[in-house]
Order: C-alpha cells, then structure tokens, then sequence
C-alpha cells in the first residue's frame, strides 16, 4: 500500500510539474505571438506605404 502511494506520489508531481512547465512555455508563446503580431502589423503598414509611394511615382512618369 506504500508503495502504491508512494508511486501515485510520484507520479502527481511529475504531472504537475509538466503542467508547470506548459504553462510557463504558454506564457512564453503568448509573448512571442504578441511580438510578432506586432512585428507584422509594422510590416503592413510598410508594405503599404511603398506601394503608395510607387503609385505616385509611377503616376509621375509621362505615358509614351
């Protein structure tokens, strides 16, 4: 019975600390998911601004 117990002992703390563990590298995901929304929207907002940029440029240019 002892050695029962002390098994599902063992056992529970391996599950939690792996239930530790995953919620740290969820934090973690979250945080990067944040940056690199972030990091996109910047992006797009670039992209945006050059195709703008090239839609003037090109209507400067005289048609031949």
């Amino acid at each position: 019975m002892d050695a029962e117990l002390a098994s599902l002992e063992q056992k529970l703390d391996l599950l939690i600390s792996k239930c530790v563990a995953a919620q740290a590298e969820n934090r973690n995901l979250r945080a990067q998911i944040t940056t690199l929304e972030n990091a996109n929207r910047e992006l797009t907002d670039k992209v945006g601004l050059a195709g703008s940029r090239l839609e003037a440029l090109l209507a400067r240019i005289p048609e031949a």
